[in-house]
């Protein structure tokens, strides 16, 4: 069977995709209020455990604060769907729980909801492949660039700049000055600004209160730790093998869903602290469905997931080798696979 049959299966089996997922669309103010209440409280618990155990063991202070990056990411989903309108049914409680989160996990959240949004509407369009997915070359575009250029993107693409370089400089530049626009760039800096300044302000009250040394310190812990498992999952929802990423005039929204997107299979408790967003393609499908409705939806509905493709932790760590987008193949590939193809190309 052709891509292009496999393609038009997938559209045609999932043509009422709308009304599948209709009912888990609807918003729980009481599931709500326990997914704040199992998020902020343990977190504030280890929070302040962690101030404690920084005068005789820094050790300890390093493993409550991946602890606490787990917390964060709940937290995180719960921003994440504030800005999404999906998390709770009145929209002024859900600004407030969004700002809220803003502050603990140090993105700004009007500004990066509505990036976040963008990246929803234009997922695996090849023209804004830089927004809410790392920036992907193919193989032809790789081809290209010149040797400092292919040294720059090698670097770029590699696990210790993605995953440890790239959280860092994410959370304190890259979503602290408006490098994105939306509607006109007076009105995004002034969101960006706002949004910072709720950030912000908090920081230095508890800084000045709690000691600055300590605060930071312990904030860079968590929030080290929270920008690569955060990081880790976006990579991955994205950039594996047979994702999907076209040109706007050949891209499709539902297969930009479910090919481009992949579920991710976890343990119980992973998908606990991360609001199962591993069931990715159902998320794209819908970011109206608030994420304590996604395993029901994914349980009742096999329909919606007998195309994606599935992955373990195992399958993600493969991942870190895919580095271009082959258009030819329609799928990522490594560097060494590339030389391969060129060697093959020299050689004919």
């Amino acid at each position: 069977m052709t891509q292009q049959n496999v393609d038009q299966e997938i559209k045609d089996s999932l043509r009422n995709w709308k009304s599948i997922i209709a009912k888990y669309k609807k918003k729980s103010t009481k599931k709500a209020i326990g997914q704040m209440a199992s998020s902020f409280l343990p977190f504030i618990a280890v929070w302040v455990l962690m101030y404690f155990t920084l005068e005789f063991s820094l050790i300890l202070t390093f493993l409550l604060g991946i602890v606490n990056a787990f917390f964060l990411v709940r937290i995180f989903i719960i921003q994440h769907d504030c800005g999404h309108n999906s998390f709770i049914k009145s929209k002024k409680a859900s600004d407030a729980i969004g700002y809220i989160c803003s502050v603990f996990s140090f993105l700004p959240f009007k500004y990066w909801a509505e990036t976040h949004t963008f990246h929803h509407g234009h997922n695996g369009q090849l023209e804004t492949r830089q927004v809410g997915d790392l920036p992907t070359l193919t193989v032809e575009e790789f081809r290209a660039k010149n040797w400092w250029g292919k040294f720059k993107y090698k670097v770029f693409r590699s696990p210790i700049v993605i995953f440890i370089i790239a959280p860092v400089y994410y959370l304190i530049i890259t979503t602290k000055y408006p490098f994105l626009t939306f509607n006109n760039w007076r009105r995004t800096t002034y969101l960006l600004l706002k949004d910072n300044l709720v950030i912000i302000v908090p920081y230095v009250i508890l800084g000045y209160l709690t000691g600055w040394a300590s605060f930071f310190a312990v904030q860079f812990i968590i929030l080290f730790f929270f920008g690569i498992i955060a990081f880790w999952f976006f990579y991955i929802q994205h950039q594996h093998e047979f994702s999907y990423k076209k040109w706007k005039k050949d891209w499709d929204f539902v297969l930009s869903a479910i090919k481009g997107s992949s579920y991710l299979k976890l343990p119980r408790i992973m998908e606990w602290f991360t609001g199962h967003i591993g069931i990715h393609h159902i998320h794209h499908l819908n970011s109206r469905i608030p994420n304590y409705n996604l395993k029901k939806c994914f349980t009742e509905n096999k329909i919606l997931s007998k195309y994606v493709t599935t992955l373990s932790f195992k399958d993600g760590l493969k991942m870190m080798f895919h580095k271009l987008w082959d258009e030819e193949q329609q799928r990522m590939i490594t560097f060494r696979e590339y030389y391969k193809l060129e060697k093959m190309r020299f050689s004919n």
